[in-house]
């Protein structure tokens, strides 16, 4: 799997001529709507980092690759502050990714900020806020990768520790200084969780390069995995949806096996998707 960056700047509305998925109303050409199962590709909406200065959005190039590698057609999604236009995302796409990034603004939770806190860009935050709102009202899968478990599991009500080292202890490494690359640690999956069943081991070694994580915990949300120090190391819904967020980084692990057990799973349940629904149905 390549880890480079790929920097994309999209304008909005460019995103519609790929778009035609499970639930879109667009075409794709037969070599792209259908993955080399033959099955038809589900379309993926994958948020995307802001950097203001630059007026950039960027993603790291892993995210689309294990999309594209477990049959889905991954869309980078820019950060955009018109409802309209999340409304249609929500409406034509089969999935949505939450990618990492910053810490997300402590007063979203009610706190105020940690000496070792850095947050987001307002715009994205704003952005992410309200498209997890609209998504989650339809039912459709979603995945949450490191800072996007923090994200949702915010959105859904829940807090965050704002500093591991600091606040929990330092008996687990979950980040490495800058340069460093990734931390690994075990984590232990909950029994009856879909993540256990997913993987189908009670305990695993993962990447890690977070110094955030849930806290109290969502409503509508349970514990799937936690570390040695009982971090929460993953979240999914009661309510029977796909909904899955992990804080490591599997469509960064070596083992594809991994990659395609969560990421496959996902893709997966994406082409069994809801139907669309109808722009602005699904409340922010």
């Amino acid at each position: 799997m390549r880890r480079h960056w790929a920097m994309v700047v999209l304008a909005a509305l460019s995103v519609w001529g790929v778009l035609g998925g499970c639930g879109g109303t667009g075409e794709l050409g037969s070599a792209e709507a259908s993955s080399p199962g033959g099955l038809a590709r589900p379309v993926i909406g994958i948020t995307s980092a802001y950097y203001p200065d630059r007026d950039q959005v960027r993603l790291p190039s892993a995210y689309a690759e294990a999309i594209g590698e477990a049959g889905g057609t991954p869309v980078i999604l820019p950060v955009i502050e018109d409802g309209a236009l999340i409304d249609e995302y929500v409406r034509r796409l089969d999935g949505l990714v939450l990618s990492g990034g910053d810490d997300v603004p402590p007063a979203a939770y009610g706190e105020a900020p940690h000496a070792t806190t850095r947050t987001l860009s307002p715009r994205r935050h704003g952005f992410e806020a309200a498209m997890v709102r609209a998504w989650l009202g339809t039912g459709k899968p979603i995945l949450g990768v490191c800072r996007g478990l923090q994200q949702i599991n915010v959105v859904r009500g829940g807090t965050l520790v704002q500093d591991i080292p600091t606040q929990v202890g330092g008996g687990v490494v979950h980040r490495r200084p800058p340069g460093g690359g990734d931390a690994t640690h075990a984590v232990t999956l909950e029994p009856g969780t879909r993540l256990r069943a997913l993987l189908g081991r009670e305990r695993l070694e993962v990447n890690s390069s977070h110094h955030q994580a849930a806290k109290d915990v969502g409503a509508g949300l349970r514990v799937a995995a936690r570390s040695g120090d009982g971090v929460i190391e993953a979240l999914e819904f009661t309510d029977g949806r796909f909904g899955l967020l992990v804080q490591w980084h599997p469509e960064r692990m070596a083992d594809a096996r991994h990659r395609q057990a969560i990421y496959g799973a996902f893709v997966r349940a994406c082409r069994a998707a809801p139907a669309a629904v109808p722009a602005g149905a699904a409340a922010r």
